[in-house]
This record gives C-alpha cells, sequence and structure tokens, in this order.
C-alpha cells in the first residue's frame, strides 16, 4: 500500500503520492529545481492521518519538470442592441512537478 499526501499550493488542494506528476499554478524556479510543499493537509496509506487544519513536521518533496502556459480562454462580454462587445483572453501560467518523496 502507497503513501499519499494532500497538499495545498496555489489556493487549491492536490492528492499526490511519490513518482506522480502533478501540474500546479506557476512556482518560481527553473527547470530541475527542488521545491518543498509544507502545507500537507493530510497523509493516508498505512496510517491515516488528518491535519488540524496541517499535518506538522510532513514536507512533500518535487522538482520542477517545466513551467509553461495553459491552453487560452476567451472572456466576452455582450449586450444586445448596444453595439457592446468586449473580447479579452487569458492564458495561465502552470507549472508540472515530479513527486519524489513525502516526509513523514
Amino acid at each position: 500500500m502507497s503513501t499519499w499526501a494532500v497538499i495545498k499550493t496555489g489556493g487549491k488542494q492536490y492528492k499526490v503520492a511519490e513518482g506522480d506528476t502533478v501540474i500546479v499554478e506557476k512556482l518560481e524556479g527553473e527547470n530541475d529545481k527542488l521545491v518543498s510543499f509544507g502545507q500537507v493537509l493530510a497523509i493516508g496509506g498505512p496510517k491515516n492521518v488528518i491535519g488540524n487544519p496541517l499535518v506538522p513536521n510532513v514536507q512533500v518533496l518535487g522538482k520542477i519538470l517545466e513551467n509553461f502556459k495553459g491552453n487560452k480562454i476567451r472572456v466576452v462580454k455582450f449586450r444586445a442592441k448596444s453595439k457592446y462587445l468586449r473580447q479579452t483572453g487569458h492564458r495561465q501560467k502552470l507549472t508540472k512537478v515530479l513527486i519524489e518523496k513525502i516526509q513523514i
């Protein structure tokens, strides 16, 4: 039975295990840099631990694989019969992270 953890980064929560690849909000750093996720909300496996709100003395270590931009999202504002049309777009900056170790 493998160990997994629920981490919080970029305002979102992710369930990760060792060897997983996760796409998260942009993290500072270049490729092959090690990152540490200190906000661990829960741990599962042989022994389940749920934080209140965080699990103490636990870190999830990962390695940045690549920084990239996500797909473009179009935002359109339109009002009928008033000649009002506004279009904008957005591409979120993302980071692909390889989870290497869950330190308990």
